[in-house]
């Protein structure tokens, strides 16, 4: 019998041949398409896998999830990857991979294949979660395998292949970058893109339009919180009231894109130790970080925020990196969760060409009293206590400042 794999499966070029080589190797493949909101014609893909020899298409419809177990978890969080990149291709993978091995385990095979290149930050996000929610995979990454590497020198060597195996070849005109989109965000990476002077056209851009073309006026809108995800957005003027997890991140994404919101231009560090330049439209994203930031400020506790806060570089560091499911996220995942029990109430924004404006907040978890925080009024606040606050603060800099002069 032969053996079987799982194999991750786009429809474009490389993981066609690489469908094609493992049948060459002697392989029964599996093909998986994950479908995380890209705009694909998954039908297609499923047809020509099936013609190219795949003895079955998976069509995993993965949207839902992906919002509410992974952005969102990321949301309370506030998850930033060296404080510019909202992680929308991080948080993807985690999910694809984890798939990816239910299918294994639906298939009886413990065999998985990936197109990821070995330079790249994928390879290691599906890698890291296939050994650890199947520890005795085996995997199989052919940029990564010698004999593929040697027969597999360049792009003319593929499209070589292709034509000899029959394999349909694109005739759209090839971008001069790579992008990969769903439905948090789009990347721009790699061909014209390495150099970090070139600036993307605006013809480029999929999800936002060019500030400059954005509406003259302002979008109103108010976003729900309770226990730091977002439950429910309105848009009165537009008589727009979304509730429903995906429906909702569509709608942001829908207004944030047309007002100019969630474009990034960056230069950031792989994990696998170089620097690589992306750029990245995530419009809904950018508004839900703003309003969520907005929200804690008057309901969460500020030693916690302290804590907290000290804690998202090594929390984006582990999305970014591939550790979704490792141990160290499940112990900060269940300290993220604890701050945001009383994360709940309603921000008002306004967008306007690019900006995101928080013009007002409420809330009944509230530590916020304007009775004590007014200047017109005492509020039970004896201002004299100050006195005593301060000096005692001042203690230690005055010893400081003594000991300086000596």
């Amino acid at each position: 019998m032969k053996e079987k794999v799982i194999l991750a499966y786009s429809g474009g070029l490389d993981t066609s041949i690489i469908l094609k080589w493992l049948i060459d190797k002697g392989y029964d493949v599996v093909c998986y398409i994950a479908d995380v909101g890209q705009d694909d014609d998954f039908k297609a893909a499923e047809k020509k896998a099936i013609d190219l020899g795949a003895s079955k298409v998976y069509i995993e419809d993965l949207k839902k999830e992906f919002i509410t177990d992974f952005v969102y978890p990321a949301l309370k969080g506030n998850a930033i990857y060296e404080g510019k990149y909202l992680l929308g291709t991080a948080l993807a993978r985690p999910l694809i991979a984890k798939n990816h091995i239910e299918i294994a385990k639906k298939e009886k095979t413990n065999i998985v294949a990936h197109g990821a290149t070995g330079k790249g930050n994928d390879q290691v996000r599906f890698e890291m979660t296939y050994y650890t929610l199947m520890p005795n995979v085996k995997i199989i990454s052919p940029w990564k395998d010698p004999s593929f590497l040697d027969e597999f020198k360049g792009r003319s060597d593929m499209i070589d292949y292709a034509k000899k195996k029959g394999i349909p070849i694109p005739v759209s005109k090839k971008a001069p970058y790579s992008s990969d989109p769903n439905i948090m965000h789009i990347s721009y990476e790699a061909g014209v893109l390495e150099d970090p002077m070139y600036t993307l056209p605006e013809e480029a851009f999929q999800m936002t339009k060019s500030p400059k073309e954005a509406p003259d006026k302002e979008t109103s809108i108010m976003i729900e919180f309770k226990k730091g995800i977002p439950v429910k957005v309105e848009n009165k003027n537009a008589n727009v009231v979304e509730t429903e997890p995906l429906k909702l991140y569509s709608y942001l994404n829908k207004i944030a894109g047309e007002n100019g919101i969630g474009r990034i231009d960056l230069v950031e560090d792989r994990f696998v130790g170089m620097k690589s330049r992306g750029v990245y439209e995530t419009p809904a994203g950018t508004i839900l970080r703003a309003a969520h930031l907005d929200i804690e400020g008057m309901t969460m506790d500020r030693e916690v925020m302290v804590i907290r806060d000290s804690l998202i570089p090594k929390f984006s560091q582990l999305i970014y990196f591939g550790f979704w499911y490792a141990p160290e996220m499940e112990l900060l995942m269940s300290l993220i969760d604890k701050s945001q029990e009383n994360v709940n109430g309603k921000v008002y924004l306004k967008l306007y060409k690019g900006n995101v404006n928080v013009v007002g907040r409420e809330s009944s978890s509230s530590l916020y009293d304007e009775k004590i925080a007014s200047m017109d009024e005492l509020g039970g606040y004896d201002q004299t206590d100050a006195i005593g606050f301060i000096k005692l603060n001042a203690l230690r800099l005055k010893a400081w400042a003594k000991r300086k002069k000596i």
